[in-house]
This record gives C-alpha cells, structure tokens and sequence, in this order.
C-alpha cells in the first residue's frame, strides 16, 4: 500500500521524521510536543499547558491528513514526570469527552530542558 506523508505548517516539523504517514485509512500521528508554532516555545510550563498545544498539533496534523481527534483509537502519551498522569487526564478529558480512545503512559527517555510531554496517536477514517 502506497504511504502518504502528512506535513502542516500548524503544527511543530522535525527535520528526522515526518509528523504523520497516512496509509490507506489508517494515520499515524509521530510523538508531538506541546510547542507553540507561533512562538517555537513550550505552550507553558505546565503539564496542562503543553499537553493541551501537543493536542492541538495531533488535532492540526490529523485535520491536514482529513480526520478529527473523533477518529483517534489509541493514544501513546509520554511523560518526564510520571506523577503528571492525574493532571494529563484533567486535559484529555477536554479534547475527549464522548469517547475516550485506549492510551498508554510511558516515561520520556530523553532529557530535553522544558519537555513534559509527547503524545502519538493512531487515527483510522471511514
């Protein structure tokens, strides 16, 4: 099956690896930050503050390859501070109130000062 790059301006780009690969209805959504694209910073310092921007760049990325946060089934959250996990779900519940995909929580294996969160997701259209 022919692999589809997805790539948008509103959302943070890395030079190594493509923000998401879309084949055939399937999107695969890379570990994206809570960077601000306006500013190129962290959203805040906060857990809150930069898991809500690294939704909002899953949310553009999978807006450029034609679906919504309504088609994501599973999640992959990563975290410098795994006690941040109470207040990483406050915000998941704002950007999935109805359905809640699976998800998983993992550590962060690298230490990036201001880092507190990456989040990767799968998404499947109709």
């Amino acid at each position: 099956m022919p692999r589809q790059v997805i790539s948008t301006p509103d959302a943070p780009e890395y030079p190594t690896y493509s923000q998401a690969v879309k084949v055939d209805n399937t999107i695969y959504v890379a570990g994206t930050t809570g960077v601000d694209v306006a500013t190129g910073e962290f959203a805040g310092p906060t857990i809150q503050d930069q898991a809500r921007q690294a939704l909002r760049n899953c949310q553009a990325i999978l807006r450029a390859a034609g679906a919504e946060l309504s088609d994501v089934v599973m999640v992959h959250t990563l975290l410098m501070r795994p006690e941040d996990a109470d207040n990483l779900t406050e915000v998941f519940n704002e950007f999935f109130p109805d359905v809640r995909p699976p998800r998983c929580v993992s550590k962060i294996g690298v230490d990036r000062p201001g880092l507190l969160v990456s989040i990767a997701m799968g998404a499947v259209t109709s």
